[in-house]
């Protein structure tokens, strides 16, 4: 099993080496990039090559990327936000095109994964912002470049009427013109919504990634797994359950100071890779 931490974690600073060193000195294998200009510049091609000799340093594995859902991020707050549904062609246009640059950073470093948002969680959406018709126009455009990078498009389970569970997998099962479309199970916003554990069943055969954090059942907290009210124990199990093989992504709040959530992060890794072989005992699944 790898686990891997999201640089959502240090969306308020410019990605660099040394926040990647410090992912991996805290026991982590994977990183999923997201992708915010000021972040990590996904439209300039040197930085995507200093990305590659960072990976190289650490042995940490790009296994995702995340779609840019806006232009920036400034004092806890996104701006100039960006929807694949917007009803609006124009901004359906340009945020499609932001996925697309962050696509063409698979040229210099392969990653399997690009996570992406249908539309605008709630409360935050304007009208037009979550639009079915755009977002299937959108996904239609998008799934042929990312097969041509050997990407999967991971639409994430978000609070909004198009991207519940059922929504997802509906989309998927559709006659939609899209090979290769997957779910990223975002576990904190499933709680939101409802049942982690019955969210995770309808999104059955349909996960290629995780975005791992915990909350107080009310707020989008991004908090470390265990430090809120999800059912931990019933969640890795329902995973197990589905068959899910992929990466266990932690996306945790964005940190002024990141090492003290690090340390926080390594021992919830810990508690799940226990309770994952607890599950594999259960079914019969540990070979040990």
């Amino acid at each position: 099993m790898t686990f891997g931490i999201s640089t959502h974690l240090h969306v308020g600073n410019r990605l660099d080496r040394d926040h990647l060193v410090e992912i991996a000195a805290h026991g982590f294998e994977a990183v999923e990039v997201f992708a915010l200009r000021d972040h990590f510049d996904y439209r300039d091609r040197r930085a995507a090559i200093a990305l590659a000799e960072w990976l190289d340093d650490t042995r940490l594995v790009l296994a995702s990327m995340h779609a840019p859902i806006a232009g920036r991020y400034i004092k806890g707050s996104w701006k100039d936000g960006l929807s694949l549904a917007a009803a609006h062609e124009a901004g359906r246009k340009a945020g499609a095109d932001e996925v697309l640059a962050t696509l063409d950073v698979a040229a210099a470093v392969p990653y399997k994964a690009l996570v992406v948002h249908c539309g605008v969680p709630e409360p935050y959406a304007a009208p037009g912002d979550n639009h079915q018709g755009s977002l299937v126009r959108s996904l239609e455009e998008l799934s042929p470049v990312a097969a041509r990078y050997g990407v999967r498009l991971a639409i994430e389970v978000i609070p909004n009427e198009l991207s519940t569970p059922s929504a997802l997998v509906d989309v998927i099962e559709s006659d939609i013109d899209a090979a290769g479309l997957g779910i990223c199970m975002d576990v904190g916003h499933a709680r939101m919504m409802g049942d982690v554990v019955e969210a995770i069943e309808t999104c059955s055969g349909h996960l290629v990634t995780t975005h791992l954090h915990d909350n107080r059942g009310r707020t989008d907290d991004h908090l470390v797994p265990g430090k809120g009210v999800i059912d931990w124990d019933a969640t890795t199990l329902a995973f197990q359950k589905v068959g899910y093989d992929g990466v266990w992504m932690f996306e945790l709040a964005v940190a002024a100071d990141a090492k003290p959530v690090l340390e926080q992060a390594g021992k919830a890794r810990e508690r799940i890779e226990s309770l994952l072989h607890i599950g594999d005992e259960m079914m019969g699944l540990d070979e040990t």
